[in-house]
């Protein structure tokens, strides 16, 4: 038997700070425990000192020095480290957040602090009616993208909070279970998939009556054209290490949002970090749609991503014909079911559609016995070396992922001057369509970096026959593959667009019309042209996609910027292992990319579809990744934690395992596995 005084010399006084709003009631509570006490037990004893009837379920522990929630009640105060010097807070899990989305309207939810961020993200996806919330996350704005916006708002206050849309009411941000019926399995359109306008029950999503209507048509709608001076005050990244001061603030995804500084009422950036958009369809995808329009535009307008004066002009046209399309939407009634409008957005979606490597084991062999193959006169051009000729005509023959080329069509049956092995490389568009100009540039790795081959077609057919091969050979794949003739139509539609005519009367009577172009463009086009140069030059282009409907315009912008070299690459600025200079390292879904800081080329490609493994040494914060033929890298990550770039290589893989065959339930386990790392 122990006796009372014995056991009390194992009790302790513990100070306890509650997290509450009453006045007049103490926050900080004294007990006396025991080590052997469990966190629920220290709950209990505390609820029942504080004698305050209120709904306490909500409510747990965090540790203030250890940054960490005390989630386990079962564990005792010893197991949990607990001595008498802890600051424990006894605070709510749920609390509220401001999210400014990517169509740059901002939400107020109330969002659970003790969850991982995953799972965060994926509650806050279901509010917001989002289906793949694994393409998103959190982000910190960095300091670096905010002094720009600082230096101009210096004297002034800042914008006024009615443009926040509070969601604070809604069955997630309650933290109750959220409503399953809008992001079931059951496949009933809950958006017009003509006008991308949510359906009647759709509103039900928030709460009732036309608020709720406003919310979802802010979502999945897109606003206004912004103003130049908008813009102006917007930060720009100038340079690859500007761009890497982009992605330096995602948050870890396998901590909770308390564990990494974030406070009630704190601002975050959501937004789609992986570029690997999975099964959209404008029936059930009205919000995400827009919203990767909107991630899409502002990465245009804001020069995030590069892309020709050509290119910017037919961003610029698909934008005027949203804005078309919904002002005649708003004056005119349309047949919301439509069918030839439905077929429209179907087909779209066919080519927009992107196969992750690995994803998708369904690629069917056209013929298994006759691999095609393709054969055509083309030139080659390689950089000039002393007094030799650039450009020469060969005959070029494409046959699985290599080409070869030849003196001419009569010698194709002998060994070939060159054979170039595409697997692996990198494959970016030259392309004038004005110019007649249709050229697709080769990085192809050897050891000492990347060899640089340019090919020059002599036609738009030409060319998108064998830039798509092109593209499926870097990847591995044959044009035996099911996606290469969506491939080819996909080019074609895009040269298509490039391809606009004048249209006289809307050349000549630019005043006529009621456009802003410093609204569509990037400001660097807004100090080459004048107004009026670019309002003709954006009717121009906007010839060739006038008949398209709202989803459609959408669904093609999204489109033309997927066609973009540098669409997906996360940049970050990182020393190898053995280098004396810092260089970029660009990730993508299915690649890394080594370029030259100096001068934005690619030095080296490695393919995820080759590497063996990839670990992180937390000590001195290096990643290092082994790869086939006994390539292995390492890196230490400068401009962002190194945890970042482990968690996308692990996220990218992650994705690569979706397929459509499967309901929609994430293996969160999977996830946490190649992403968490173990520090």
């Amino acid at each position: 038997m122990v006796s009372s005084t014995e056991y009390g010399s194992h009790t302790w006084d513990l100070l306890l700070t509650v997290d509450h709003q009453h006045e007049g009631v103490e926050k900080e509570i004294p007990l006396q425990v025991t080590g052997d006490l469990h966190v629920g037990g220290l709950m209990l004893k505390l609820v029942e000192k504080i004698k305050i009837a209120q709904d306490w379920s909500d409510y747990a522990f965090w540790w203030e020095q250890k940054k960490c929630w005390l989630l386990k009640t079962h564990w005792t105060l010893d197991k949990c480290g607990v001595q008498a010097d802890a600051k424990l807070i006894f605070t709510t899990q749920h609390k509220m957040l401001r999210l400014r989305l990517p169509n740059m309207k901002t939400v107020r939810l109330k969002v659970s602090f003790s969850s991982m961020v995953f799972k965060a993200v994926s509650d806050i996806c279901k509010m917001l009616n989002i289906r793949r919330p694994e393409e998103l996350s959190l982000l910190k704005q960095s300091e670096g993208t905010l002094k720009k916006k600082k230096k101009k708002d210096k004297n002034s206050k800042e914008p006024a909070t009615e443009d926040i849309l509070n969601l604070c009411n809604s069955p997630v941000s309650s933290g109750l279970p959220a409503n399953p019926g809008l992001y079931s399995k059951t496949m009933t359109p809950i958006y017009d998939p003509v006008s991308g306008s949510p359906a009647s029950s759709t509103v039900t999503w928030f709460s009732d009556g036309s608020t709720a209507e406003q919310s979802c048509s802010i979502l999945a709608l897109s606003q206004s054209p912004c103003s130049p001076e908008m813009l102006a005050e917007m930060y720009q990244p100038r340079t690859l290490a500007d761009k890497a001061k982009l992605n330096a603030g995602w948050l870890d995804s396998s901590r909770s949002l308390m564990e990494q500084d974030v406070q009630e009422e704190d601002q975050l950036l959501l937004r789609f970090k992986y570029y690997t958009f999975f099964d959209l369809n404008p029936k059930y995808d009205a919000v995400r749609i827009n919203q990767i329009y909107e991630q899409a535009r502002w990465a245009i307008l804001l020069e995030e991503i590069d892309c020709t004066e050509e290119e910017m002009l037919i961003f610029a046209a698909l934008q005027a014909q949203y804005h078309v399309s919904k002002l005649s939407l708003s004056s005119e009634t349309q047949d919301s079911t439509c069918e030839s409008e439905v077929d429209e957005v179907e087909a779209a979606l066919s080519n927009l559609e992107v196969t992750l490597e690995g994803g998708n084991k369904s690629n069917i062999l056209e013929d298994i016995t006759d691999i095609p193959k393709l054969a055509d006169n083309l030139k080659l051009v390689r950089p000039k070396k002393l007094a030799l000729k650039a450009i020469k005509t060969y005959w070029f023959v494409f046959r699985d992922t290599s080409i070869s080329y030849f003196k001419n069509k009569e010698s194709a049956q002998g060994e070939p001057i060159e054979k170039l092995n595409l697997k692996g490389c990198e494959v970016v568009p030259d392309v004038n369509v004005a110019a007649k100009k249709f050229g697709i540039k080769l990085l192809i790795p050897v050891a000492d970096g990347m060899n640089e081959v340019y090919l020059r077609c002599d036609n738009e057919d030409q060319y998108a026959r064998w830039m798509a091969a092109c593209v499926l050979a870097s990847k591995g794949r044959t044009m035996a593959d099911s996606s290469y003739q969506p491939e080819v139509q996909k080019i074609l539609s895009f040269l298509q667009m490039k391809n606009w005519t004048m249209c006289s009367q809307a050349a000549s009577e630019p005043e006529n019309v009621d456009m802003k172009p410093e609204c569509f463009v990037s400001p660097r086009y807004t100090k080459k042209f004048k107004s009026k140069q670019l309002t003709a030059r954006i009717l121009e282009a906007h010839q060739n996609v006038s008949q398209m409907s709202l989803v459609e315009a959408k669904l093609r912008f999204i489109q033309a910027w997927q066609s973009l070299p540098e669409f997906g690459l996360s940049y970050y600025v990182v020393r190898f292992k053995g280098s004396k200079k810092d260089d970029v390292l660009g990730v993508s879904y299915n690649r890394l990319i080594r370029i030259d800081m100096a001068t934005g080329d690619p030095i080296t490609t490695w393919r995820f579809s080759n590497m063996k493994q990839w670990n992180v040494n937390w000590e001195i914060r290096q990643v290092a990744i082994e790869f086939d033929q006994n390539v292995s890298i390492a890196f230490t990550c400068l401009s962002a934690d190194c945890k970042i770039i482990h968690e996308y290589i692990g996220g990218y893989i992650f994705l690569s395992t979706r397929s459509k065959d499967h309901n929609e339930t994430l293996d969160e386990e999977l996830f946490h596995k190649l992403t968490g790392g173990q520090e």
